[in-house]
């Protein structure tokens, strides 16, 4: 089997939850498979968006693309519905001026219907998140 980006609008993703609403950076930019679009927050942390998928997705890898994210928390469902959430990682992001922050994890066999990510705090009062990419395939559960 091939993988994909299931991460992607195109691939049926969609971003179901978000704490901030700018729109001219939407939500839904994170999933458009463009790193010069991106989402913007609006002030105050936390912050957090959750991406939906249509079917499970099965993943060994996970990227995002970023920008003045300090702290960040990154759950999965396996739900039907956007609930149960369980830690797959937490972590403190080194400050990179002026360029975008790209962060891999690797996740071993991971399953999710669900994806939450957790702005913990910034650099800035402002972060903006332009990408999450997965490694991983969608299938029946």
């Amino acid at each position: 089997m091939k993988l994909t980006d299931p991460c992607l609008s195109s691939e049926g993703a969609e971003v179901i939850l978000a704490t901030s609403s700018d729109e001219k950076y939407p939500p839904e930019n994170i999933i458009d498979g463009n790193s010069e679009t991106f989402w913007t927050t609006t002030g105050m942390f936390p912050q957090e968006f959750i991406i939906s998928f249509h079917k499970c997705v099965r993943f060994n890898k996970l990227t995002i693309l970023c920008y003045l994210v300090q702290a960040i928390r990154i759950e999965k469902s396996l739900s039907k519905d956007p609930v149960d959430f369980e830690k797959c990682v937490e972590k403190d992001f080194c400050y990179s001026e002026g360029e975008l922050q790209t962060e891999e994890f690797s996740f071993p066999d991971c399953q999710a219907t669900y994806l939450r990510f957790i702005i913990k705090s910034g650099f800035d009062h402002f972060v903006s998140v332009h990408r999450v990419m997965v490694d991983g395939m969608a299938e029946d559960m």
